[in-house]
């Protein structure tokens, strides 16, 4: 009798500290899921205003109040590309962009006026949107944000973002207009812009990028502009 009580004490305490040690592991492992959840969140966080340059570098875009001035324009973006097949093709699409103190709002239509992507960028974040069946086909609209701000933001505000990646953004005036110059971490020439007047919305803007071998002419059709009051 004594010998079976004390197997029922010695099992008894076995369940215990087998009851005890699932829960400690069910604690732990819940731990860790919360520090990888908290983690990725953190990760989307900081990449929320992020764009990528190339396979090891993302850019933090500049606010929306760096632009110096509110806008609002009607462009047309002429775009020149070689095919998979590496034939020459041309496409066009009609951009509508609004930049205020604290937003940019930009839109592409396609030639009978249907909306065919457009993103909005406020307090950090992207709200983006691609017609059904053409994300293939379109470009990334956080990336036609980033070649829209990067001609016409001030070269100040970029040079700031891009050092900590060893990028440079470069520019030169010439007697009519201006050319910058996009460089990487290893000093080649990512892409350049070419500014037929010193105002970009004056006159055309030619933008080459040679890593994904595009050429985009940048025509502001009409546009309306006024300066920010930082005392606001």
């Amino acid at each position: 009798m004594l010998g079976s009580k004390m197997s029922k004490k010695v099992v008894t305490c076995l369940m215990l500290c087998f009851s005890l040690l699932l829960t400690g592991c069910a604690q732990t492992t819940d731990q860790q899921n919360n520090v990888q959840q908290e983690n990725a969140q953190q990760k989307n966080a900081e990449q929320q205003n992020k764009v990528q340059l190339d396979d090891n570098a993302w850019v933090s875009l500049p606010q929306p109040a760096d632009l110096g001035y509110t806008l609002t324009a009607s462009q047309l973006l002429s775009v020149s590309y070689q095919d998979q097949a590496h034939q020459q093709q041309s496409q066009q699409l009609p951009i509508q962009l609004q930049v205020s103190q604290d937003k940019v709002v930009l839109a592409g239509f396609s030639s009978w006026g249907t909306r065919l992507l457009s993103l909005s960028y406020h307090d950090q974040q992207f709200d983006t949107y691609v017609m059904t069946g053409l994300s293939d086909q379109l470009p990334k609209p956080e990336q036609v944000l980033f070649n829209m701000m990067i001609t016409l933001w001030p070269i100040e505000v970029w040079q700031t973002r891009l050092a900590p990646l060893g990028w440079q953004l470069t520019e030169t005036q010439t007697s009519t207009g201006k050319t910058r110059v996009l460089l990487n971490s290893d000093q080649k020439t990512v892409a350049e812009i070419h500014y037929a007047n010193i105002e970009p919305l004056k006159g055309d803007i030619t933008f080459i990028n040679h890593v994904l071998n595009f050429t985009i002419v940048i025509k502001t059709l009409q546009y309306q502009a006024a300066l920010l009051d930082h005392h606001s």
